[in-house]
């Protein structure tokens, strides 16, 4: 049976040039980093040449980047890390409703355990955050501001520039969260204006267990990770340095290819969405249309379970992600749809295709080929759209 793999916002391989260049530091180059005899200076350096590497990557400096296990690690570093670091100015955020949960979740950890407030600011339609609306939630207390550059849920993309533009106006700090668009669309922090601003491996084609964190000069930062003295002094613990290697390697690779990985991943997503678009009824295509990762297309079909959807496409060989959640056996709507203005019963249809540079014309006619009867399947059973149909001819 074919295989056709449309979940890279989830995971995706690591590339065989970041496996070859991550090898030799398992067992050959092993060395401790902060060792002070050859074995661990040498690693050392080559520490520092991966961070320069990623530094290039969003047109930062080497001394910008933080090192960390993951994208959801760099997040809680960003935000409690700034914000602990801040108290003297104020204990209020401002974070959106469409953030990932590791962002959404940190600044909970604020709100309960160190009296901070956070708001969270309500998004339009299309998933973009309004510059005014922002604008009027900041007090003088406000401390940090965190708005993801691109939705992996969604696909949105948002006006960084212009939102943090804003912050550093009122002199409030400006987080990013940019794991779904490093190595997808264009980013440089200093276009953007950001503060702080994340990264992940995975999402560039390295391993899981690495990301990064850019912070602006000599802005401080309190630990998370509470150690020694690695990456001076803002993440204790000893580097992963295989990952790291990965990461550089990574972040070299999508430096050189951005401008036509993405330009052939819009591509595939245009043909996907125009196919679903005119061979679906009742769906609808969520976040920004054209504002939006290149590889990007989510959508909330009426009358299904995405879930049942997902596992009808993977019989097939198909597999993609929704954006329900099954928790504690009661399926629960995606608060990212919800922040849309979604209905509860559309949203529970949610699916979303992420694509890669392995995939091909020939993956999205396969999809096209199989999606529709299977909704048809699902749908010829689900009281829900019985319901919708009666509702259309009644009225």
């Amino acid at each position: 049976m074919r295989r056709v793999y449309l979940d890279h916002a989830a995971a995706t391989p690591v590339r065989r040039e970041v496996l070859e260049a991550m090898l030799p530091y398992f067992s050959e180059r092993f060395g401790n980093p902060s060792a002070v005899y050859d074995l661990g200076s040498e690693i050392k350096e080559v520490l520092e040449e991966q961070r320069e590497r990623v530094a290039r990557l969003i047109g930062a400096q080497r001394e910008e980047i933080v090192f960390t296990s993951s994208g959801a690690e760099a997040n809680n570093l960003a935000i409690k890390g700034a914000a602990l670091a801040n108290l003297k100015k104020g204990r209020h955020l401002i974070v959106s409703a469409i953030e990932h949960h590791s962002v959404l979740n940190a600044a909970r950890f604020l709100e309960k355990f160190h009296d901070f407030e956070v708001t969270f600011l309500p998004v339009a339609k299309d998933g973009l955050a309004d510059p005014e609306r922002l604008r009027k939630f900041m007090t003088p207390a406000t401390t940090l501001v965190s708005i993801q550059h691109g939705s992996n849920e969604i696909g949105t993309i948002q006006n960084i520039r212009e939102l943090a533009g804003l912050c550093r106006e009122q002199g409030v700090l400006f987080h990013t969260d940019a794991v779904a668009t490093v190595g997808q669309a264009p980013v440089d922090v200093q276009e953007l204006q950001v503060d702080l601003l994340t990264l992940s491996g995975p999402a560039l084609g390295a391993p899981k267990g690495v990301g990064g964190l850019y912070f602006r000069p000599k802005l401080r930062l309190v630990p998370q990770i509470h150690g020694g003295i690695q990456e001076n002094g803002r993440r204790g613990g000893t580097e992963n340095v295989p990952a790291i290697v990965g990461l550089g390697e990574a972040a070299a690779l999508a430096r050189e290819e951005l401008a036509a990985k993405a330009g052939y991943l819009a591509g595939l997503r245009d043909l996907l969405v125009a196919g679903v678009q005119e061979r679906v009824p009742q769906v609808v295509y969520t976040g920004h249309p054209r504002q939006r990762l290149p590889g990007h297309a989510s959508f909330c079909v009426a009358g299904i379970e995405g879930e049942a959807l997902l596992f009808m496409l993977s019989r097939q060989g198909i597999y993609a992600n929704t954006g329900s959640a099954c928790a504690s056996k009661a399926l629960k709507t995606s608060p990212v749809l919800g922040a849309l203005g979604i209905a509860p019963d559309l949203a529970q249809g949610s699916v979303v295709f992420t694509f890669n540079t392995d995939n091909s014309e020939d993956d999205v006619n396969y999809v096209l080929n199989h999606l529709p009867p299977a909704v048809d399947r699902l749908r010829s059973f689900s009281p829900v759209w019985r319901k919708r149909t009666a509702a259309a001819a009644a009225g």
